[in-house]
């Protein structure tokens, strides 16, 4: 076992050749012996003893605590203090100097050797803890995200290079102040200041998150879009002594996100302006039929005057009707920005079916409503969720014409699903969807038709999934034709407003 050097620092030459010679008969090797600290200080330097043995009382300008200040936080050696004087303010400017031991001359080798140990243990955990928090450090400082560390009372003791490049704060001038000068967000519609998340973890003692939208306003004033998490750390007592904050800039994922949306909102204009051409005969016709009846009402009107209050009422009924058709067309065919309202479920299969009406008579077919007969009132944009039922019944009239089935029948209900959703079905007597994963019908690029492009469903899922809500297929085998099923949240008041 090696054996401990020591460094003793005495101005009494008497009492340092004692104190040497008790070291050697407790087992420590002696480094060496100064006088004054000057001295001991460039010993301590080149000689790297295990511990020092500090008088208080030094002869020269240095005195014993100023040797000992520059040894401990320069050399990192442990010092402990040798003095007769115990007075307040030499226990004072000693204490502040951060010793590991304070021995009263004069002493026993049973208390020097007590002192010594205390003083080398303590070192040495301290040195543990030290290299522990340098690894904390390391590892820290090279993750991705930025991370701020702060005490029990919210103020920052640790940061690393991406928080301070995302902050614009060096963690020097960052330490020991509160984390919501350092870590200022804001919500980036209302501009309100967000509440501090370590003040949230500190209070609740468990893990928490930023809300969407949170803006990190940083020390130059530049805005960065962020998520984070925050954590308390728990010490060997189950106490809550500080919290952890973790955050990434998210600007480039939003932009993605934006960019996402923008295209999804692109492809459903491209469907619906292709579903409009594909039934440009039939919409040429719900107009033509009307503005007929308008005409022929008219010349009624001119011949048979008694009859042109009742001739008047029906121009203005298919005038209405053939106006109805026109706004559902120019609706349908825009490019408006979505805008989510409180709006009924029920008026919106209303609405398609009035206008697919031409086209479902060219098909041959029946549609019948199972609608409730209370509203079903649903937060939504009303284009978006027009365009998810054309999508059906198109689908469910081209599939039954191109199967040639004797009766061709689509039934569209809706129905609470529960105390928080709607669900509206659609379902046709054709062929079915055949031998197919329910899920697979709703990627892009899937179809059953020879010249479909596999979009419309995929786009009914995307608006749907944007509502909140849910779409599927029911595939029964032994039953003909197909069934969808979508669900959403019952509008919420508050939301809508």
């Amino acid at each position: 076992m090696n054996r401990k050097s020591i460094l003793v620092v005495e101005d009494d030459r008497v009492v340092s050749r004692d104190i040497q010679l008790q070291l050697r008969n407790i087992g420590y090797d002696v480094a060496g012996a100064a006088v004054t600290g000057e001295d001991a200080i460039a010993m301590a330097t080149s000689l790297k003893p295990d511990l020092v043995l500090m008088d208080i009382r030094l002869e020269g300008d240095m005195d014993g605590i100023q040797a000992a200040t520059t040894i401990r936080h320069q050399l990192r050696v442990p010092v402990v203090y040798l003095t007769a004087y115990a007075d307040d303010e030499t226990v004072k400017r000693a204490g502040d100097s951060e010793p590991f031991g304070y021995l009263l001359k004069p002493f026993e080798e049973t208390q020097l050797r007590a002192a010594i140990e205390m003083a080398l243990y303590k070192h040495a955990a301290e040195k543990r803890l030290h290299e522990s928090e340098r690894r904390y450090a390391t590892t820290l400082s090279s993750i991705g995200d930025a991370v701020i560390a702060t005490d029990s009372a919210g103020l920052i003791t640790f940061m690393n290079p991406i928080a301070e490049g995302l902050t614009k704060w060096k963690m020097a001038e960052a330490i020991g102040k509160p984390v919501v000068e350092v870590f200022r967000i804001i919500n980036e519609d209302s501009r309100q200041t967000v509440e501090d998340p370590v003040a949230k973890v500190l209070r609740l003692g468990t893990i928490v998150g930023l809300a969407n939208h949170t803006l990190l306003i940083a020390k130059d004033g530049a805005e960065i879009h962020i998520d984070d998490s925050g954590a308390p750390i728990i010490d060997d007592h189950g106490e809550i002594s500080g919290a952890v904050l973790v955050f990434r800039d998210i600007g480039h994922r939003k932009q993605m996100d934006d960019a996402l949306r923008q295209a999804q909102a692109d492809l459903a204009l491209v469907g619906r302006l292709t579903r409009l051409g594909e039934l440009a005969a039939s919409i040429a016709h719900e107009v033509n039929q009307p503005l007929t009846a308008i005409v022929s009402n008219a010349e009624t009107c001119l011949r048979y005057l008694e009859q042109a209050k009742a001739a008047a009422e029906r121009m203005s009924q298919n005038s209405h009707r053939a106006g109805e058709v026109v706004r559902s067309i120019r609706s349908l065919a825009g490019n408006a920005p979505d805008k989510f309202v409180e709006i009924d479920l029920n008026q919106v299969v209303l609405e398609v079916v009035g206008l697919l009406r031409g086209e479902i008579r060219r098909h041959g077919a029946n549609v019948e409503t199972l609608l409730t007969p209370v509203p079903q009132l649903v937060h939504g944009d009303r284009v978006q969720l027009q365009q998810v039922v054309l999508n059906l019944v198109m689908n469910a009239l081209e599939a039954m014409s191109a199967a040639a089935v004797p009766v061709k029948k689509i039934t569209i209900g809706s129905r609470r699903s529960d105390a928080n959703g709607v669900e509206l079905f659609v379902s046709d007597t054709g062929p079915g969807l055949g031998p197919v994963d329910p899920e697979r019908v709703f990627d892009a690029m899937f179809t059953t038709k020879r010249e479909g492009m596999g979009l419309g469903l995929s786009i009914c899922r995307s608006i749907i999934e944007a509502h909140g809500g849910t779409i599927m297929a029911d595939i029964i085998h032994s039953d003909p034709g197909a069934t969808f099923r979508l669900s959403l949240p019952v509008a919420d008041e508050k939301r809508a407003k």
